[in-house]
């Protein structure tokens, strides 16, 4: 039988595109159905006609539907994506300018703190529509989640839905696959065991060929500046933790007291590394409003470009889907799921980032153990403001978000509790068209 894959947010050409390459590049999967569905009619026309694309240059028999439907599209759903972004950029970058205007300097604010709060906050309501649409009409469906905040976004989901929803980010095969370019190593002789939370999840082995390659990355940072130099903060952090984190420079910085609390430290440490990314507050004003007038002519360089890449990718969906549906082959990889004991010192039931196994029998996460102290210090920090956070989106709360953004290590380095309340009381405002679920936002 035709599997039927549907992708929420297919406006999202480069994920859309990506993701549908792999899953064709499985023999199961050859003939699948494809259902595009996004709000911007432009953009899903053309993510349409790059799959036929897709499809006729590896002369594979699956077909395309697009719709502005979302219902229709997931009716009898094998595997579902969701790839959204809510809010443009007249609004997304307000997360970035009203902490800055404060004195928080953000990086990226897609994830936690006061920015990634908020943009969770906007996504909420429309993640639990669609969830709730995939209860009523393919409650079996394989859920997969790009869509960030991800620990928030999922443990919110996770909290109000039986739907197998599973959040996905490719930081830790991507980081795994940057540190055994440091030491020379192929990959597959690399593995490892990795957990915490999302983006903040921890390598607590990094083996080569069995043996701990700890020592070895420890001496590549310590004495080549090059190295050390590529990821400044992360370094630090392994330097000072001794366990290698997986989300980038810029990200780190931000969920932390120990970066960007001043300016003299934003320089030394945020600013001139060679890998350093300079943030979405950058990206916003430059490019992403760019690309908001040039979108189209991209799109169009895609289609007419006669280059096709038919290889299977990094990321990980394709392969859970066929460990699961197609012919079954299990997969191992990282996912974000509920803490169901997996990690004992950090909150039951928030969503957690864990080695996971999918196969016929689903999706089954494995058990991990205690982070070492030091390190469930950090990331407790960051999930407990989370689950404050979701449960004030649950119960339309907007005190208890307050809360949340209060005890961010970042903001509460910076601001006093009044400023904090000051800042969250002007980001509620700016984001009263978002927040119709709470019954108030005054706080």
């Amino acid at each position: 039988m035709r599997k039927k894959f549907v992708f929420i947010g297919a406006g999202s050409l480069g994920f859309t595109q990506g993701l549908t390459r792999d899953i064709l590049s499985f023999d199961s999967f050859k003939d699948a159905e494809f259902h595009l569905v996004d709000i911007h009619e432009g953009r899903l026309a053309y993510a349409a006609k790059a799959l036929e694309h897709l499809i006729k240059a590896g002369s594979y028999g699956a077909t395309v539907y697009a719709a502005t439907d979302r219902k229709k599209a997931l009716s009898g759903a094998d595997g579902v994506l969701i790839t959204i972004l809510q809010g443009g950029v007249d609004v997304w970058r307000h997360d970035i300018e009203i902490p800055k205007k404060y004195g928080v300097d953000i990086n990226v604010g897609d994830t936690r703190g006061p920015s990634g709060i908020f943009r969770f906050l906007r996504t909420a309501p429309v993640m639990l529509d669609i969830i709730k649409d995939v209860e009523q009409l393919c409650p079996n469906a394989v859920v997969l989640n790009y869509t960030n905040p991800m620990a928030l976004l999922c443990s919110y989901l996770q909290k109000q839905s039986t739907v197998n929803v599973t959040g996905l980010c490719h930081s830790v095969q991507g980081t795994a696959a940057m540190l055994a370019g440091w030491l020379g190593a192929e990959k597959k002789d690399i593995s490892y065991t990795c957990a915490g939370i999302n983006h903040q999840a921890f390598y607590l082995e990094y083996k080569w060929k069995g043996k701990d390659a700890y020592p070895l990355l420890r001496e590549a940072v310590l004495n080549k500046p090059e190295i050390y130099n590529e990821e400044l903060v992360r370094n630090e952090m392994f330097l000072n933790l001794g366990y290698y984190p997986t989300e980038s420079s810029g990200h780190n910085s931000e969920y932390n007291a120990w970066f960007r609390k001043r300016p003299d430290l934003i320089e030394k440490y945020c600013t001139h590394g060679t890998g350093w990314n300079p943030g979405v507050y950058a990206y916003i004003l430059n490019e992403y409003t760019q690309k908001e007038k040039t979108w189209e002519d991209e799109f169009k360089k895609r289609l007419d470009s006669k280059e096709v890449d038919l290889k299977r990718g990094e990321e990980y969906a394709s392969n859970i889907f066929n460990a699961i549906f197609g012919d079954q082959t299990p997969f191992e990889f990282n996912g974000n799921l509920p803490n169901t004991g997996l990690i004992p010192n950090l909150p039951p039931m928030a969503c957690v980032e864990v080695p996971v196994l999918a196969s016929k029998a689903g999706i089954k996460p494995f058990y991990v153990g205690s982070l070492p102290d030091h390190l469930a210090i950090l990331v407790n920090t960051s999930s407990r403001c989370e689950e404050l956070a979701i449960a004030g989106a649950i119960e339309g709360n907007p005190e208890k978000v307050f809360q949340a953004v209060l005890f961010d290590p970042l903001t509460s380095s910076v601001l006093s509790m009044a400023e904090i309340r000051n800042m969250t009381r002007e980001m509620f405002e700016k984001n009263k068209p978002f927040l119709a679920y709470f019954k108030s936002i005054s706080i």
